[in-house]
């Protein structure tokens, strides 16, 4: 066979795949496909020097990173505002014609539930795939994205251009793949969402071309650069390219046609295989989006209306008890298995008891439940009606159902507390947390693995995390664990020790202190020498810290056991200190507040200010150095002039720093 016979080979069985996993129209059985695949393997085995990019044979997957690089999106990838009821839909429409002042159609598509990607092409062939991320920048997926069938490798034509879209798994994919998981002993996905995203982001793509992902494709990039003008024109025009458009997309002149076909599919959306939590609505005409223009955030030309979350009804079989990391018990009733919004509920959380106590739950009741934003399960109320006479009332446990500990509920306070700090069960929820994306980020070290070797005697408290490579022989006696990946989380343990102060107090886990709390003290002090000698007075003097975080700041850092810790912490590496991020120190000593709407998101003004040495509260007083103010600045630059507080636009803030370009 020659390289041009294996050219059309590749070009032969790639349009096969177009046809069965695009157009739903497969022209050859399995066994002939396979046949043709096996061919095609031969000869790239003999002659590796003819592999072409876009032959189906990357679809298997192999490639094994090291980690996902950054990407920046040219043209930022922007959310959707939402609408949750028609007259917020209505009050969308009203928007645009007052701002138009001329008729425009609109366009619906369902909005699935997946994870957002963008692709580029050039010349037709697929060069890079990337999450959203921020918006801005998000990571490099390309390996995984060549494993999706639905997604085009090379074009039906040679042009360079940008999608995006969602990548999803279907309901009957997520079924199987459960089943697989659940013969190997491995935590079962929630649902089609998490298990589409969390393949995405699997470093071997061996994993992701296993797991059966599709993608729907929505939106063309710089649209009337390829003589579209309308988004209906941009969705055939993708298609003829091979895209796999949604076919559910439909034309309609006014808000009330789009109301119409939302209560379609708000009835009927579970009877697609895959899940979708409502409708996209977009202006058609593209000659209209620079006139609408945006938000900081979100787009004024399209607005996602989010479906009511579905309601059914259940039986609370019983109730059980969760312990926190910082040691609230949670009640959770556990739910006759009944499915809501496409996946099967067994447990929904009841918060605290008098939140039981309001609603009366009692084991036995049926209960109406919903997904919390189409996500967590949520007892609304009892079906009274359908009460059995034997049930008797909810009384809270009196003690700890880990430890044992007798259960406090201090005055004041809706939640009932084990205050025993060597409870198992808080120390491994703490050691989840400690180990979490947003505290240290110890990637490798997830709940499962925690809870393994914690069971195993290897894990017994944080400081213990950074020991663990004096027990990796140990370790790798432990079911699922190989050389490559203790390795890996050993090299992952290390270099998390240098996450610096702001982290560390996160990953602590001390009461009512959160990311940004922690941040704030981390950046007040400056060093965890400074915290632990912190007076109440120090604590409550800073505008974020209020009664409750100051005492419970104190409370931690006077615990023997807590301070032991930290010195612990301390001599084996970890940074006490905050990780030195700033460019200059020109705005030191500099509180600001910012408020309104300004051209950059608030996060990046922030991140601004901090790299020069300033420092951004969220409330205004007589301590504030400046107030920046955008549009619609409201009430906080009404205190700004009343205490006197030096008002700032982007510009003038800018302009504080020598040298900065605006």
């Amino acid at each position: 066979m020659s390289e041009v016979d294996y050219l059309k080979l590749v070009d032969e069985i790639n349009h096969y795949s177009h046809l069965y996993y695009v157009k739903d129209e497969p022209q050859i059985s399995d066994a002939q496909w396979d046949a043709l695949m096996r061919q095609l393997l031969e000869i790239e085995a003999k002659h590796p020097e003819w592999k072409v990019a876009h032959s189906p044979s990357n679809r298997v997957g192999g490639a094994i990173l090291e980690g996902f690089e950054k990407v920046s999106h040219a043209v930022p990838m922007m959310s959707l505002s939402n609408a949750f009821n028609e007259q917020e839909l209505q009050e969308f429409s009203e928007r645009i014609f007052k701002q138009l002042v001329r008729y425009t159609d609109f366009v619906t598509e369902l909005k699935i539930d997946g994870l957002a990607v963008t692709i580029d092409y050039v010349d037709g062939k697929l060069v890079r795939a990337a999450t959203r991320g921020d918006g801005t920048i998000g990571e490099d997926i390309t390996a995984n994205v060549r494993t999706i069938q639905s997604i085009p490798v090379k074009l039906q034509e040679a042009v360079s251009l940008t999608v995006r879209g969602e990548i999803f798994i279907s309901k009957a994919s997520l079924a199987r793949l459960n089943e697989q998981r659940v013969a190997s002993g491995e935590a079962l996905f929630a649902n089609p969402r998490n298990a589409a995203a969390g393949s995405v982001r699997q470093l071997d793509s061996k994993i992701a071309a296993s797991r059966n992902l599709d993608a729907y494709l929505y939106q063309l990039v710089d649209p009337t650069r390829y003589e579209c003008n309308t988004h209906i024109e941009a969705l055939e025009y993708m298609a003829k390219l091979g895209f796999k458009v949604n076919p559910e997309y439909n034309l309609h002149p006014d808000i009330s046609s789009v109301m119409n076909a939302i209560h379609h599919w708000q009835s009927e959306r579970h009877q697609l295989d895959y899940d979708t939590d409502g409708m996209v609505i977009k202006v058609n005409e593209f000659q209209y989006y620079d006139e609408l223009g945006a938000t900081v955030k979100s787009p004024r030309w399209a607005i996602a209306f989010k479906f009511p979350a579905e309601e059914v009804q259940t039986t609370v079989e019983s109730i059980s008890f969760q312990v926190g990391r910082t040691g609230n018990i949670t009640p959770v009733a556990n739910l006759a298995a009944v499915r809501v919004a496409g996946t099967m509920v067994r447990r929904a959380t009841l918060h605290n008891e008098d939140f039981i106590a309001e609603k009366d739950i009692r084991v036995q009741d049926t209960v109406v439940i919903r997904k919390a934003g189409d996500i967590i399960p949520e007892v609304l109320r009892v079906v009274l009606e359908h009460r059995p006479k034997n049930t008797t009332p909810f009384t809270m446990i009196q003690t700890c159902p880990a430890c044992g500990s007798t259960l406090v509920r201090p005055v004041g306070e809706v939640d009932t507390r084990c205050e025993n700090v060597s409870c198992s069960a808080r120390v491994v929820e703490g050691l989840i947390h400690f180990a979490s994306r947003d505290a240290m980020n110890i990637d490798g070290l997830g709940d499962k693995l925690i809870e393994q070797l914690f069971a195993a005697g290897v894990l017994s408290d944080i400081p213990s995390i950074f020991s663990l490579h004096q027990r990796a022989d140990e370790v790798l006696t432990l079911e699922r664990l190989g050389t490559k990946s203790i390795n890996n989380l050993l090299q992952a343990i290390e270099a998390s020790k240098s996450a610096g102060l702001d982290k560390l107090l996160f990953g602590l886990g001390i009461r009512h202190v959160g990311k940004k709390v922690a941040k704030v003290l981390a950046h007040t002090f400056g060093v965890m020498d400074r915290v632990l000698a912190a007076t109440y007075d120090d604590l409550i003097a800073i505008d974020e810290v209020g009664d409750v975080i100051a005492q419970s700041v104190l409370s931690f850092f006077r615990h023997p056991e807590n301070a032991r810790m930290i010195t612990e912490l301390s001599l084996l590496g970890l940074n006490m200190g905050v990780v030195q991020t700033t460019t200059s120190q020109e705005l030191a000593g500099l509180s600001f507040v910012i408020t309104g709407t300004l051209s950059k998101p608030r996060g990046d003004i922030q991140a601004w200010i901090e790299s020069h040495g300033g420092s951004v509260t969220s409330s205004i007083s007589k301590n504030t150095a400046y107030l920046v103010a955008g549009d619609s600045a409201g009430s906080k630059l009404d205190k700004a002039n009343a205490l006197g507080v030096k008002v700032l636009n982007e510009i003038e803030l800018y302009n504080l720093v020598e040298s900065e370009d605006a």
